[in-house]
C-alpha cells in the first residue's frame, strides 16, 4: 500500500494538493501531511471490505461503483464539487465504519490544527481520487483486480498498519516504525480489526 501512496502523491499529489488548500482554505504544507495520513485511513476500509465481504470480487465492485478513473483528468472540478457540498459523510457510506471518519477527523484535528469538520468534508473529497486511481492501476498495470487486493496488504499478513507505518515515518528506524504503527492505529481504531 505504501508504494501506490507513493505513486498517488508523484503524479497527482502536487495538484490534488494545490486544489485542497485553495477550496478548503488550509495551508498547502498542511494538506501535504493530511493526504499520506488519509489515504491509508481510505484504502483500509477497502482491506476490511475484501476480508469481510468478498474479497478481490468486493474491492472490484467498489471500484466499479465509486473508482470512476476519469475523475484524475478533471482533479479541479472534483474537489470543488465537494468541498461545496451541503452534506458530506465522512465514513464514506459505511466504508470506514460507523464513526472511523469521524473519529480521524478529531484526531487529526488537534495535530494538524484543522478545524475537524474541513477534515470530514476532505475525506469524502479525497476518496474518488484515490479510488480513481485504484481503477486506473488495475486497468493498466496487467495484474488486475487481484494486484490491487494484494497491495492493499502488501506483506500478506492481514494488517495494513505495517505496511504504511514505513511511509508515514518516511521509512525511519525500528523505533519509527512503532511509532507509524501507533499514529494509524489510533486513527484507523477498531473498524479496521472487524471481522
Amino acid at each position: 500500500m505504501a508504494g501506490f501512496i507513493d505513486e498517488f502523491m508523484k503524479s497527482y499529489g502536487p495538484e490534488v494538493t494545490r486544489q485542497l488548500s485553495s477550496s478548503f482554505k488550509v495551508d498547502q504544507n498542511t494538506v501535504q501531511k493530511l493526504i499520506p495520513t488519509l489515504a491509508p485511513l481510505i484504502l483500509s476500509g477497502l482491506k476490511v471490505q475484501k476480508d469481510t465481504m468478498g474479497g478481490d470480487e468486493r474491492v472490484d465492485h467498489i471500484l466499479k461503483k465509486y473508482g470512476d478513473a476519469s475523475v484524475l483528468n478533471n482533479i479541479n472540478d472534483l474537489i470543488v464539487s465537494k468541498s461545496q457540498a451541503q452534506t458530506v459523510d465522512p465514513n464514506l457510506g459505511g466504508l470506514l465504519g460507523d464513526n472511523g471518519g469521524f473519529q480521524a477527523a478529531q484526531t487529526l484535528a488537534k495535530s494538524l490544527n484543522i478545524d475537524a469538520s474541513t477534515i470530514m468534508k476532505m475525506i469524502p473529497t479525497l476518496a474518488p481520487l484515490l479510488l480513481g486511481a485504484l481503477s486506473r492501476k488495475r486497468d493498466t498495470s496487467g495484474a488486475g483486480i487481484k494486484g490491487i487486493g494484494s497491495l492493499l496488504d502488501a506483506d500478506g499478513d492481514g494488517s495494513i498498519l505495517d505496511d504504511v507505518a514505513g511511509y508515514l515515518m518516511k521509512g525511519g528506524s525500528a523505533t519509527g516504525t512503532t511509532r507509524g504503527k501507533g499514529i494509524l492505529g489510533s486513527l484507523l481504531g477498531g473498524f479496521t480489526r472487524r471481522r
